[in-house]
This record gives C-alpha cells, sequence and structure tokens, in this order.
C-alpha cells in the first residue's frame, strides 16, 4: 500500500516522504558489463576503463517500502560530479539518484555524495569478481556466499542479488544509517531465478 500511495504521489509531482526519515540504507551494486550490454552510455561503455562493479545508489529504505523524491531538486555541481564519476560513470545517474533518493537521505549533496564514496568502499568484492576476463557462471548461493565471505562484519541477509535473466546485474547491501551491515526488511527481495547466474567479463 505504501508503495502504491508513494507511485501516485509521484505521478502527480509530489513528494513521498520526509527527509532524513527513514530507516535504514540500501546500497546498489550494478555489475556494469550487464548494463553495457544493452546500453551504449559514453563514460560508462565505451572508454578506456573497464569497470566491472558500480554505485548504482544509496536509498533510503523503510522497513515497509522506501521514500523517493522528497524535496525540489537542484542540479548537481560539476565537482561533484567529477568526484564520483570513478565510481558511477554516468553524470546522468548522478543527477537521478540525487532527485529520487538523495534528497530523501537529509543530508546537502556533497555530504549524501560523500557517504556513497563511503558505502562503495566498505563492500569487499570477492576476488572472483574483481575484473574477471571471462565470464563466471556461479550458483546464486555461492555468489551469496563469497560477498558474505568478503565481508565478515555484515551478515548473509545483507545481501541480496539483482539478475536480468540468467545474467547478473546488481548486488544490492542493506546498511545501517551508520553504513554497517544489517539484514534486508522482506521486502527488498532476490530476482534472480536460474539455478546458476552468469557474470559477463569486463569489458
Amino acid at each position: 500500500m505504501k508503495r502504491l500511495l508513494c507511485a501516485l504521489l509521484l505521478t502527480f509531482g509530489a513528494a513521498c516522504g520526509q527527509p532524513g526519515k527513514f530507516d535504514y540504507y540500501l546500497l546498489s551494486l550494478s555489475w556494469s558489463p550487464q548494463y553495457c550490454s544493452g546500453h551504449n552510455d559514453p563514460g560508462q561503455c565505451q572508454g578506456s576503463r573497464q569497470f566491472s562493479f558500480v554505485a548504482h545508489g544509496l536509498w533510503p529504505q523503510f522497513e515497509q517500502g522506501y521514500p523517493q523524491a522528497c524535496q525540489p531538486s537542484s542540479p548537481v555541481p560539476q565537482d561533484i560530479v567529477q568526484a564520483m564519476l570513478p565510481i558511477m560513470p554516468s553524470p546522468g545517474l548522478i543527477q537521478h539518484e540525487w532527485d529520487a533518493h538523495g534528497t530523501c537521505s537529509g543530508l546537502d549533496q556533497k555530504a549524501y555524495f560523500n557517504l556513497i564514496q563511503s558505502a562503495y568502499g566498505s563492500v569487499h568484492v570477492p576476488q572472483d569478481y574483481a575484473q574477471p576476463l571471462q565470464q563466471v557462471i556461479q550458483t546464486p548461493s555461492q555468489i551469496l556466499d563469497q560477498f558474505g565471505a568478503a565481508n565478515p562484519s555484515f551478515t548473509r541477509d545483507s545481501f541480496r542479488l539483482g539478475c536480468s535473466g540468467r545474467y547478473l546485474s546488481e548486488v544490492r547491501i542493506c546498511m545501517t544509517k551508520e553504513l554497517k551491515g544489517r539484514a534486508c526488511s522482506a521486502d527488498v527481495r532476490d530476482n534472480c531465478r536460474a539455478p546458476q547466474l552468469i557474470l559477463r567479463p569486463v569489458r
């Protein structure tokens, strides 16, 4: 019901939630090779750097549902955009994340994007997924186990997987407001149904 109400409010341009009023954060790490298999973003997919996991966003969450677009937005300054590009290689995504999620954090732009950098840096990507030059095939449980082993301060319930069919597209990590691991709430679910998942190699 809360998600439906948010969707209706956003349809009419209204805010959904109060800045700073939420329960925890969800850090979304996008598997860049999968994104680039269907997109041609110049910064992320055409440059010389080969991206693996990039920061999709840091999203305020309720125990049920999430706030979104909590206050009027404003352009993200170019110095912040440039500082974020190494881990969030799309100016359009940076602006979108501020509009949709940063405005609900209760933080100003600089503090919010600094927090994304801190959250991204706090998660250790397992070695098998750091920069694979050939496709990796793993079961969902193997991926979750490896992320859990690489991040012993997090619980296994802190991690959720997102897929596009048989291909891994995203790892989501649930964190407290202090960026400590915590269990995801029940409505943050895996959507991976294949018994084995494919990670495309980096480009």
